[in-house]
């Protein structure tokens, strides 16, 4: 199988910049179809520079915006989609769990400040 430089997921996360590029694409083809403003050679190479070069410019914009994603997939820390900026988020392992969730010594903390566990309270209770 060939070595792919874009997966699904750098794909969805291209799609952003590829939605102006059909925009564009589509312009181009109507203003090479379609002469709304005759055929002077001025007018008509300064309407095809200012969309064409944008083009051309997002294009090469979103290919090497999508190998370095890629690329940051392959060789960073992965993590849970908004967690990569939160103060004391885990990484996710290999196989994508979450490596060292809670280390072996400790309790997770309870949800919500305050809470307590429903059977220590319950063993409180009785005693």
């Amino acid at each position: 199988m060939a070595n792919k430089i874009f997966d699904r997921d750098t794909l969805l996360d291209l799609t952003v910049n590829m939605v102006p590029l059909f925009i564009m694409a589509f312009f181009i083809v109507a203003f090479a179809v379609v002469t709304p403003f005759g055929v002077d050679p001025l007018a008509s190479s300064l309407q095809f520079g200012l969309v064409a070069v944008p083009f051309v410019l997002l294009a090469i914009l979103t290919y090497f915006a999508g190998r370095a994603v890629a690329g940051s997939e392959m060789t960073g820390e992965l993590y849970l989609p908004g967690q990569a900026g939160v103060e004391g988020a885990k990484p996710l392992g290999e196989d994508g769990e979450l490596m060292n969730q809670f280390d072996e010594d400790e309790e997770p903390e309870a949800a919500v400040e305050g809470e307590a566990d429903t059977d220590d309270a319950a063993s409180e209770d009785e005693a």
